[in-house]
């Protein structure tokens, strides 16, 4: 085999990583948007929670072992090593923090924006922001994680840390590394990833359009901070537990978010 089928092969091989880690949740974003839930995806008691999370951690698993098994790809590429050092938790615990600021900011900006520019009149404020909350509903069991402790616990750890905080950052990372070397000449300098992220937020945004477009928005402003923080520390763990931190509270906080925003309303 000469050189150049070599690297057709091997951009082949690349292919089939980008399409099955890349693509992941994009058969579950169709699903959810043309079904009519009526229970959460994280149904309401410890089994089923832990089963749900196992269903979507082994599909994520085989699909990353495939692409992984396609193309190869070193774990320098998927920013694997773990850096900075014994206190990459605290940074994460603290980036978390930014990222809560960095949304309520630019809530408050486009709560101004609307009064502004009186797309929304100041009186419907209270009830646009109302009509438009994220539908967590359809994420977890709010009655649960008020009355279970084991749900609740459940939901701060295994499902932020593992399944949103570890699951979506080797998903954004992997992803990363597949455009990177299928483009190199756009995506491989470090504003060229920084770019590859925006594009990666935007498919993480859609991933969340059941939740609502609000919360869609959110999300892939969010994922971009995330992808951020990976390209800023070459590795993905501050941005793992920026994620599980951010995601735990938000989880914990939730039942009094919603009482809230029902007063509101």
């Amino acid at each position: 085999m000469n050189d150049r089928m070599k690297s057709q092969v091997a951009r082949w091989r690349w292919w089939i990583h980008l399409i099955v880690i890349g693509g992941y949740f994009f058969p579950g974003t169709i699903f959810a948007l043309i079904q009519i839930r009526h229970h959460p995806a994280l149904t309401g008691t410890p089994a089923g929670l832990l089963t749900a999370c196992g269903i979507e951690l082994s599909a994520f698993g085989l699909l990353f072992a495939l692409g992984w098994l396609a193309s190869r790809v070193r774990l320098d590429d998927l920013y694997f090593r773990w850096r900075p050092g014994w206190w990459v938790v605290p940074l994460g615990a603290g980036y978390s923090l930014v990222l809560r600021l960095a949304v309520a900011f630019t809530l408050i900006a486009v709560v101004v924006l609307l009064g502004i520019t009186g797309l929304v009149p100041a009186e419907d404020i209270r009830e646009y922001l109302s009509a438009n909350r994220p539908e967590f509903e359809r994420v977890v069991n709010v009655s649960s994680l008020q009355k279970d402790p084991v749900y609740f616990w459940l939901t701060i750890t295994v499902v932020s840390f593992v399944l949103a905080g570890l699951r979506e950052e080797l998903w954004r990372v992997a992803t990363l590394a597949g455009m990177r070397y299928l483009w190199p000449r756009v995506f491989d300098s470090t504003y060229g990833q920084y770019v590859a992220m925006a594009i990666i937020a935007l498919a993480f945004g859609a991933a969340h359009l059941p939740l609502g477009i609000p919360a869609a928005a959110a999300a892939g402003f969010i994922g971009f901070l995330l992808g951020s923080l990976i390209i800023l520390h070459r590795s993905i763990w501050p941005a793992v537990f920026a994620h599980g931190f951010f995601d735990a509270t938000t989880f914990a906080l939730l039942p009094f978010a919603l009482r809230t925003l029902q007063q509101l309303h």
